[in-house]
Order: structure tokens, then C-alpha cells, then sequence
């Protein structure tokens, strides 16, 4: 008997949207068990076959973990932000807020058409304000916090600041970059942005100084892998 894929996925992927079939709920009866794709970037007319090669073997995965039990966490989402969407809206001489909308409408169909087990309740669309306000508070809390391992635990910096301003490092547990040790005299006597300095050494999150590679033409920073023989992968500059 001839398998008419498209007539049986189309009906299986009607049912699966409409029943919420890979809706995941709070279930403490069952083992929790996590699978986490990356996102694509939605920069381009649509999935490129590295796409399905990964999100395959992954849903098969998924599958495996439900059927023996687990409850299984299986989201996806668009890493929407950066170059890529960038240039791909100066190329098309568009806003990249329509352009990255378009992309992830055919992204979203293309995706569906395979017939993942997602659950698209938790879909994660990194340029949306309400997902990438969490990201800079994150980052926020980390920067404003260090690390006592005599506690075990992530404290405000002001309790750092006031400990080296009362005792110096003596006593102090802190995770850090490297070893330093001072008098509470020492600290007091330094200007604010050399006692800044030495918090950027505790911070769990910290400004440093390092190398680029910066392509003019882009007007951005690049990653090593965007760059080959000393040229932008994009456009060669």
C-alpha cells in the first residue's frame, strides 16, 4: 500500500496542534528530562538542511524519553537578534523588525511540515522586548553580586565593599579572577575607580579589555568564525 505522507501528516499534525499534544505541564510523578535545540536565526527565506540534520536526531530523542516516561521539555525559538538579520534587512532594504517577522512566519511553517514534537506554548523569540529585558536583568544581578564560597551563595557586591572598607580581604571566602590581598587602610586610601578595578575581579559578571575583530564595513564585531583569512565571511571586507 502506497504511504500518501502528505494526506497522513497533515491529518497527524491537525490532531497534535489541536490536542496540544506536546504541551508540557508540571508533572512531579515523573522524571524531568530537558532538550534544548539551538535556535535558528531567522535571517534568511528560510531553514537551511543543517536545520533538520540537528532538530532530527533531537526529536527522535525526545520521543525516546517520553515513551519511556519522562516528562519531557522540548521547546524551540528564533535567535532573532544580530548581524545576520541585520544585513539581511539592509540587503533587502527593509526594517529588520518585518523582515524577522516574515522569516519567522516561513521558519515556523517549514518547521511544522517536519513535524517536531515542540511545544510551542514556550516558544523564545530573542528580540522580543519581554524575553531580552530578563536577559539584561541577568546580567545586571550577576554584575552587582559576587560569589562567598564560605556561604555557598551569591551576595550583593555593597556587602564586598563594606567588608574591605572594615577588614580588608582578611577572612574573606570570594570567588575571583586572582588572588589579591589588602588592609582595610589600603582599600580606603585607593581612588574610586582603582577600588572599581578590584571589583571587576569578584563581580560574577565583569567588564575586561579584550581583542575584536572589528569589520568597518559592517559597522560591528565579528566572531572568530565569521571571519576567514583576515576577511568578513559576509562580503569579504
Amino acid at each position: 500500500m502506497e504511504y500518501n505522507f502528505k494526506e497522513i501528516e497533515a491529518k497527524w499534525q491537525s490532531r497534535w496542534r489541536a490536542d496540544k499534544t506536546y504541551k508540557v505541564e508540571t508533572n512531579p510523578s515523573r522524571p524531568k528530562f530537558y532538550v534544548l535545540d539551538m535556535f535558528p536565526y531567522p535571517s534568511g527565506a528560510g531553514l537551511h538542511v543543517g536545520h533538520p540534520l540537528g532538530y532530527i536526531a533531537s526529536d527522535i530523542y525526545s520521543r525516546y524519553k517520553r515513551l519511556k516516561g519522562f516528562n519531557v521539555l522540548h521547546p524551540m525559538g528564533y535567535d532573532a537578534f544580530g548581524l545576520p538579520a541585520e544585513q539581511y534587512a539592509i540587503q533587502t532594504g527593509q526594517h529588520p523588525a518585518v523582515t524577522t517577522e516574515q522569516n519567522i512566519a516561513r521558519y515556523r511553517e517549514q518547521l511544522d511540515k517536519i513535524g517536531f514534537s515542540f511545544d510551542w506554548d514556550r516558544e523564545v523569540r530573542t528580540c522580543d522586548p519581554g524575553y531580552y529585558k530578563w536577559t539584561q536583568w541577568a546580567f545586571l544581578e550577576m554584575f552587582s553580586h559576587w560569589y562567598d564560597r564560605s556561604k555557598q551563595q551569591a551576595r550583593p557586591v555593597a556587602e564586598l565593599t563594606a567588608a574591605f572598607e572594615t577588614s580588608g580581604t582578611e577572612g574573606l571566602d570570594a570567588a575571583c579572577t586572582t588572588e589579591m590581598h589588602f588592609t582595610a587602610a589600603e582599600w580606603n586610601a585607593k581612588s574610586e575607580r582603582e577600588k572599581e578595578q578590584i571589583l571587576q575581579n569578584y563581580r560574577l559578571a565583569f567588564r575586561a579589555d579584550t581583542q575584536v575583530n572589528w569589520c568597518p564595513k559592517l559597522g560591528t564585531v565579528l566572531a572568530n568564525d565569521e571571519v576567514h583569512d583576515g576577511l568578513s565571511v559576509r562580503g569579504g571586507y
